[in-house]
């Protein structure tokens, strides 16, 4: 076996495995909350105090968050690596886009489990701080989608978008997964892009965003289970 059939045969294996990994913690976030229920409209109060009472379930599920992310950017990179056959300039371009997405998203996500619980301690105990600590909490709200807080993780889901419209086309192929997945990942660049000019010309109220982006998140799911078959298709040709 060439280095370049070894090295394509390990790729899609690690893309197949990335994909039952982030199915996996797909499922196991419905069991953990991030963050009070209610968010949005949460008082502040009562959401500091759901934060110290639930700081370990907080952070749990955010570190699953954290696993299913590098996960799914595994299986877009490696979905980058498939199309590189066919189209190498936009193979790379969309791997670019997937390593900011990545950065991008990691961010908050480290943030959730390093620095607000500790933000939320310090308020409810009235430590040294806490006055700042109090202002960080309303900046760094994981459920009001004009946080600061969730600009990161939007503009980690803008990113994938452009790597969708990159990677739908030359995803394209004779196989019905790979056409599955060239599909739903071209709906997903579309649709992202739809809702984000909605955003900016104000058609959409800020309690409707989360709805409407995270459904649109949803087509990814689609893509992946589809790619699972185009990866594991791979594996089997060689």
């Amino acid at each position: 076996m060439s280095n370049t059939s070894s090295l394509n045969e390990q790729v899609n294996r690690f893309g197949f495995w990335s994909v039952i990994v982030a199915l996996l913690t797909t499922v196991v976030s419905f069991f953990f909350p991030l963050d009070i229920p209610e968010g949005f409209s949460a008082d502040h109060a009562d959401r500091i105090a759901w934060l110290n009472e639930n700081r370990g379930v907080f952070i749990v599920a955010w570190v699953n968050q954290i696993f299913a992310m590098f996960s799914l950017s595994a299986v877009l990179a490696c979905g980058a690596w498939v199309i590189a056959r066919n189209n190498a300039l936009r193979a790379i371009l969309a791997a670019f886009f997937v390593a900011m997405a990545t950065m991008a998203f990691i961010i908050p996500k480290f943030i959730a489990i390093w620095t607000i619980p500790m933000l939320a301690d310090a308020v409810s105990a009235g430590a040294n701080g806490a006055a700042m600590a109090d202002s960080l909490l309303l900046l760094l709200n994981v459920s009001v989608p004009f946080s600061l807080y969730t600009s990161f993780d939007y503009l980690g889901f803008w990113l994938y978008s452009v790597f969708a419209l990159l990677a739908a086309g030359p995803q394209w192929g004779e196989s019905l997964s790979a056409r599955i997945a060239a599909g739903s990942l071209g709906a997903f660049g579309l649709v992202y892009q739809v809702l984000l000019i909605m955003l900016l010309l104000g058609a959409m109220a800020p309690a409707n965003i989360e709805g409407y982006f995270m459904s649109a998140a949803m087509l990814l799911l689609a893509y992946m289970i589809a790619m699972a078959f185009v990866f594991k298709n791979s594996i089997n040709s060689h």
